[in-house]
């Protein structure tokens, strides 16, 4: 191995220290002995977790061993009672809680295999030199020392030191973020450099985009820049999503609820009762069971399941993808969106915007790949004269220097080859010239471009002037300025004169301070129609046409996107490996940062600062440049420290442990590699960050429902549950203690079971389907600190409940003889007044749940599944009542028509409370 960094190394120590030949390369012998040390050039894959393991993971919740301890005691009730017939109560909660796991584990399925992907993107096949000759072997075979021959169209298999190039450029946006293809230069570096500044290494997983080159494999497998990203990956652990911290406390704050309620009212039951013998001591405990499923909102984790998924359907019909269930509401809740630049925030598509000629500036509108736009001079279309002439020079002469070629498919543009040339060929067919250059010339020779001329040379056959060779050169603009002698005016040549050469050098200078990239075009008519020898004597004494500016182009839709996503309270911020000046422009284009203050912070500032300190500037830093996949890292850290929820884009390789790391990943769907994809929460099948924005607003509606049913499920099951507690401890002051059967009970176990699977599933479903509030977007983001059941959610929930439990108690007192309000009924008919006003003050709190603030009334008739779920659940609690076989199965007798009426108004009162409170909240100001 390499001792010391081989970025600062001569290639030839390179080769010395490896104990390789830069011309041989290594024997077949030596080649695999060292792939015996070093091991196989592949990434380790993740180990696979059984299916059953991943069956199992579902159940392992705290809510859900809540669940199976109530299905435990009901069956050992059961058995205790002599084991006749089926245990209803435990079969009824258990196919829930199996329900529930299979639904997650379906959409769970699609286990992680970031690392896997990882290992997939490596070239199945490299080319090195063995034995002294050229020869293709299996990527995985590759070894240090080795001689790696690269070409236009490669991928680069392994991490190597270059040796030679001829005009070798790189694509590393994968790797490193930066959109352009980096230029390789073989010379050693003077000064450590970050990954996207080493420029006389290649890198495993990137792909050469144009030239040649000979390297010397510094790494292979897990050793490579890929294979740290991979340790990396492997190392991050996903954190629990806020909803799923929030159902943690949820299920220990009702596993203790229900001890200590079955605790005190089994008790005062042993204490106030006659146990004569094990009959009694089963019914005290059935009761005690009774309680547990009272406590216990045994459809909640399946509800939660199936809302989630709804809004995982709804959201991918927006094409957001969502991976994981959980990751839903997550998304909902983000307060940071930290977004890569490139194919992100901007397309990914180099754009001529400016040309710059001898008299004058043009600028071309639209953005990307699709040759739509117009070419303005002072803000009107570019008319014919000197600036038309002189603009269709530099674009034809761009576009014939080129190699690239611009495709249309069924209405989509793309390119082959370098984006920085398909740009001249995008901005000429908006000039419309594009035809006439296709017609009058003709390629009759080339030099290439090197980068130690910085210059690229066509010789092309001018049709129109008797086949004349012209020399067609485009390149660096201070380069190419220096060979030229003469400068186009019109449709003429002029002498460039010393001042002129300034005033050129001053506008490129004023365009790259506003990150457009600069390339200049020159031309030489040779006057004569025979093709002289291409060579780097012909690029001299040219004619200086012009220079342009381009841009990697921000997403148009991305500026509204940012400002919505303000508007709702949400922070975004850019996190890129490109050049800090170009991540200021688009920022400032976006509306990130203001165009004279752009505060960037850069990777190598990163490097030296501490936890603390980033945790300050994170606070505030709008822009992240330079950085590298360990900075991403620090930054999501950094962020989740300071107590927000953050959400991730990327698309490369670069960003996957960053998206695995933060609340919620989101991946690019189209120029996202296989990598990102895997390691991410959630998937942009558009790439848009406009629809990050609209999953947002799905994902704040999806919350809202949650609050909606997570509201009605406890405030009923706290009616219920206030019902057993209250009715058995006051059981001497409404009666119950006089009716001589026995255990003095308000309801049934089975009337509670009952209830529980009457109103806990259809119309907590249908709450899942109400439409979002019409200032979800204005609202902020809930902070980690911010309860889902908050303080107000508390005070509904007992407020209701207590409502629920005494009209229960209420109607039982009326039907009972010897409570306050004498009664001359049976205890079987007060308890199925009891049984039905319960089921009837739980349908009317369907409706006041739909809102904390907001009249059960605004917006009556804006979710019909509601009320066709309200009139499924009483027609089921009419057929209880009056079906024959159905009282003896539920203790219940049929009720006259005055009873429903009475049982009805009784149980209004849920609703009358539940909106007199909402009054004095609407009063009490606006909700934040």
């Amino acid at each position: 191995m390499v001792a010391s960094d081989p970025t600062l190394l001569e290639a030839s120590e390179v080769v010395r220290q490896l104990d390789t030949d830069a011309h041989a390369g290594l024997t077949g012998q030596e080649a695999a002995r060292r792939l015996a040390v070093h091991g196989p050039n592949r990434l380790a894959a993740a180990a696979a977790v059984p299916a059953w393991r991943k069956l199992l993971a579902q159940f392992a919740d705290p809510l859900i061993y809540l669940l199976l301890a109530a299905i435990a005691v009901s069956a050992v009730a059961w058995w205790l009672e002599g084991a006749e017939g089926l245990p209803i109560e435990a079969i009824v909660i258990a196919a829930i809680v199996l329900a529930n796991g299979v639904l997650g584990f379906v959409q769970e399925r699609q286990a992680e295999r970031a690392v896997a992907a990882l290992q997939r993107m490596a070239a199945p096949t490299a080319r090195v030199v063995r034995d002294g000759a050229p020869r293709h072997v299996p990527a995985d075979e590759l070894v240090p020392g080795d001689v790696l021959l690269l070409a236009e169209g490669d991928t680069v298999s392994a991490d190597a030191r270059l040796e030679t190039t001829a005009s070798l450029m790189v694509a590393e946006a994968a790797l490193t973020g930066e959109s352009e293809p980096v230029l390789k230069d073989p010379a050693p570096l003077a000064a450590p450099a970050g990954i996207g500044d080493r420029f006389d290494m290649v890198f495993a997983g990137t792909a050469v985009t144009r030239g040649r080159g000979r390297a010397i494999v510094t790494a292979t497998g897990m050793a490579t820049e890929m294979g740290r990203i991979a340790t990396l990956l492997d190392q991050t652990r996903p954190e629990r999503t806020p909803l799923q911290r929030e159902i943690d406390i949820l299920g220990r704050w009702l596993g203790i609820t229900v001890i200590v309620v079955a605790a005190i009212v089994v008790g005062a039951v042993l204490l106030t009762s006659d146990i004569g013998g094990l009959a009694d001591l089963v019914d005290v405990l059935l009761l005690g069971v009774s309680l547990a499923v009272a406590a216990v909102p045994e459809g909640l984790p399946a509800i939660l399941t199936v809302v989630l998924a709804l809004g995982v359907q709804r959201m991918a019909a927006q094409r957001a993808i969502v991976k994981k269930l959980s990751s839903v509401e997550t998304l909902g809740s983000a307060s940071v969106i930290g977004s890569d630049k490139t194919g992100t925030l901007t397309r990914n598509e180099m754009t001529i915007v400016r040309v710059t000629t001898r008299s004058g500036t043009v600028e071309l509108t639209g953005s990307g790949y699709r040759p739509e736009g117009q070419v303005l001079a002072d803000g009107a279309p570019l008319e014919g004269g000197p600036l038309h002439d002189e603009v269709r020079a530099v674009l034809s002469g761009g576009s014939l220097a080129n190699d690239a070629v611009l495709l249309s498919q069924a209405g989509s543009w793309t390119v082959q080859g370098d984006p920085t040339e398909a740009a001249f060929l995008v901005a000429e067919r908006k000039l419309g010239t594009a035809e006439q250059r296709q017609q009058r010339f003709r390629r009759r020779g080339e030099i290439p471009f090197s980068s130690e001329r910085k210059l690229m040379s066509t010789l092309e056959e001018d049709v129109a002037h008797a086949g004349e060779v012209v020399v067609m050169t485009k390149g660096a603009p201070g380069v190419l300025l220096a060979r030229c002698t003469h400068e186009r005016l019109g449709s003429a040549a002029v002498p460039l004169t010393d001042a002129r050469r300034a005033e050129i050098t001053a506008e490129v200078d004023r365009m790259a301070d506003q990150a457009l990239r600069t390339l200049a075009v020159a031309y030489r008519p040779l006057g004569t129609p025979e093709a002289p020898s291409a060579d780097e004597s012909l690029e001299r004494e040219l004619v200086f046409a012009g220079a342009v500016g381009m841009i990697d182009p921000p997403r148009a839709e991305a500026r509204a996107a940012i400002a919505e996503a303000r508007g709702a309270g949400i922070r975004v911020v850019m996190i890129t490996g490109d050049h800090a000046r170009t991540a200021a422009r688009v920022a400032s284009d976006l509306g990130l940062v203001a165009a004279e203050r752009p505060d960037v912070l850069e990777g190598v500032e990163l490097e030296g600062i501490s936890e603390t300190a980033l945790r300050e500037r994170a606070r505030t830093a709008a822009v992240y440049a330079r950085v590298a996949p360990e900075h991403k890292l620090r930054i999501v850290d950094a962020l989740q420290a300071d107590g927000q929820i953050v959400a991730m884009t990327g698309d490369g390789v670069n960003d996957a442990p960053a998206l695995k790391a933060a609340d919620i990943g989101v991946a690019m769907g189209i120029t996202g590699t296989a990598v990102s994809k895997e390691a991410a929460d959630m998937i942009l099948a558009d790439d848009n960050f406009a629809t990050i924005v609209a999953a947002v607003r799905e994902g704040r509606a999806i919350f809202a429902n949650i609050r909606r049913f997570l509201r009605y499920l406890l405030s009923s099951n706290a009616g219920e549950v206030l019902t057993m507690f209250l009715g058995v401890v006051g059981a001497s002051v409404i009666g119950l203690s006089d009716v001589g059967d026995g255990l003095a009970a308000p309801l049934l176990a089975t009337q509670i079971l009952w209830i529980n699977l009457l109103t806990d599933s259809a119309p907590a479903l249908a709450l899942g389907f109400e439409p979002p509030p019409p200032d979800v977007m204005r609202r902020v983001p809930r902070r980690l600190t911010d309860r889902v059941i908050d303080a107000e959610m508390q005070l509904d929930v007992v407020l209701v409940g207590l409502t629920m439990a005494l009209a229960t108690l209420l109607a039982l007192d009326l039907h009972l003889p010897g409570g306050l309000l004498p009664g001359t009924s049976s205890i079987e008919e007060g308890r199925t007044a009891a049984f039905t006003v319960l089921v009837l003050a739980q349908l009317y709190n369907a409706f006041n749940a739909r809102s904390d603030h907001a009249s059960a009334f605004a917006r009556l008739f804006t979710n019909w599944r509601l009320f066709g779920a309200v009139a499924l659940s009483l027609g089921l609690q009419v057929l209880v009542v009056h079906v024959p076989f159905l009282n003896h199965a539920f203790g219940t007798v049929p009720l006259s028509p005055v009873d429903w009426l009475v049982c009805l108004g009784i149980a209004s009162s849920v609703l009358w409370v539940a909106e007199l409170r909402k009054v004095v909240v609407r009063r009490r100001g606006p909700v934040a």
